[in-house]
């Protein structure tokens, strides 16, 4: 198995469902392959796009032998303790709390903030305090902070 190869065509494959591979990890052998892809979009994840997206990849693999191995092949979402890679990835959090790294002045700032707007490629956060405008290319890292 060419793990490149097979990388590049499941990111072809997912982009053509308008979602993003956010990650793939692919360990074991010839007997057993585990293959776990991360998908993340515009929209939230559900178990039926990680159902559909499985499928796909799924009859991919069989038509163009892409594995030449017994495989397990796991789809989900990226999950809430990954942080957001992409963009596209910020609408569907606005007004949602974050653990927030970025650089300012040549600095590392970490922060807790909500998001609360997005133009073009700038982020606008609150601390309660204060307004924060930061560009995307200047976020080391951006977690969402999941609340109960």
């Amino acid at each position: 198995m060419d793990k490149e190869i097979f990388i590049k065509r499941a990111e072809e494959l997912i982009k053509e469902q308008d979602l993003l591979l956010i990650d793939a990890i692919i360990r074991g052998d010839n007997k057993t392959r585990i293959i776990e892809l991360f998908i993340d979009g515009e929209v939230a994840i559900t178990s039926e796009i990680c159902s559909k997206i499985s499928n796909i990849i799924k009859s991919a693999i069989e038509e163009e032998n892409l594995i030449d191995s017994n495989f397990r092949l796991d789809v989900s979402s990226p999950g809430a303790d990954r942080p957001l890679k992409f963009l596209c990835q910020y609408p569907k959090h606005i007004n949602r709390n974050f653990e927030l790294s970025y650089t300012s002045s040549g600095q590392v700032i970490n922060i807790k903030t909500k998001l609360t707007g997005i133009e073009d490629d700038t982020l606008t956060f609150n601390n309660g305090k204060n307004e924060i405008r930061v560009r995307f290319e200047e976020i080391k890292s951006a977690k969402v902070i999941i609340s109960f």
